[in-house]
């Protein structure tokens, strides 16, 4: 399910909450909304507040940290790329098929960033896998000849094995770190809140824009929270820049 997607269904029950309250409001006899009945009611609601307000701030730093650990992830490739190239362009002519094979290989990676989709970084990870094991193959079947050659094969090697470590890694964090039943709780948490905003509200036209507003922003953080959670895929989305710049470099 999309991040617009689910900030949809958030705003629906909390706005969709708030205006049942307000019904409820005119339904419920008032000394059901008065004395104890009113105070029980909102130091529940006070409980509720804190723990979503805990459990929103625990979601907002994971998804952020899960964005920022795949984009730097992705800026450290793409310097990679570039030192390999430099390390194969000082080891000599007989490095072009693997200098070759290393501007496809990035193109490739390009091109599944590009796709904004989690699904085509699924389908693209084959063909990166087989570029990539190509790659290291024409540096590891380099003859150097001299101390400098074999210190360069060698650099060349560690940092193809960190490209390809990195890739997996980053592809395995591609999951949701947001469990379902997690968010669904934090919805009904949130849902139960305007509910209780709505019981203890005039229903006059100021109430229901300052419930609207408020369903909106609730729902944008929601939003938030799973956009930077679907880095490859969201409306948030890593920048394609670091490898684009790698990508120019390459051949030089």
């Amino acid at each position: 399910m999309s991040s617009l997607e689910i900030g949809a269904i958030v705003f629906a029950c909390t706005f969709g909450g708030a205006l049942v309250g307000l019904l409820l409001r005119v339904v419920i006899p008032d000394p059901h909304l008065t004395g104890d009945s009113k105070d029980v009611i909102k130091m529940g609601t006070g409980l509720l507040a804190t723990l979503a307000a805990l459990v929103l701030g625990l979601l907002i730093a994971s998804a952020k940290s899960s964005f920022d650990s795949q984009r730097t992830g992705l800026q450290q490739m793409a310097a990679n790329f570039v030192v390999i190239d430099r390390a194969l362009a000082k080891y000599g002519p007989q490095t072009r098929p693997a200098r070759e094979s290393l501007h496809r290989l990035v193109e490739k990676l390009l091109e599944v960033q590009s796709a904004g989709t989690n699904s085509a970084s699924t389908l693209g990870a084959a063909s990166i896998t087989v570029e990539a094991g190509k790659f290291y193959d024409q540096i590891r079947e380099l003859v150097p000849a001299t101390d400098s050659q074999k210190w360069l094969q060698s650099q060349a090697l560690q940092l193809a094995a960190d490209f390809t470590r990195t890739r997996w890694l980053l592809n395995e964090q591609q999951g949701s770190a947001i469990p379902t039943p997690f968010l669904v709780i934090v919805v009904f948490w949130l849902t139960a809140l305007f509910l209780s905003f709505g019981l203890f509200s005039a229903p006059n036209p100021v109430v229901i824009v300052t419930l609207l507003i408020c369903a909106l922003s609730v729902a944008g953080a929601l939003f938030l929270i799973v956009d930077l959670d679907q880095p490859t895929a969201g409306l948030i989305r890593i920048s394609s820049a670091p490898i684009q710049n790698a990508l120019s470099q390459l051949g030089k």
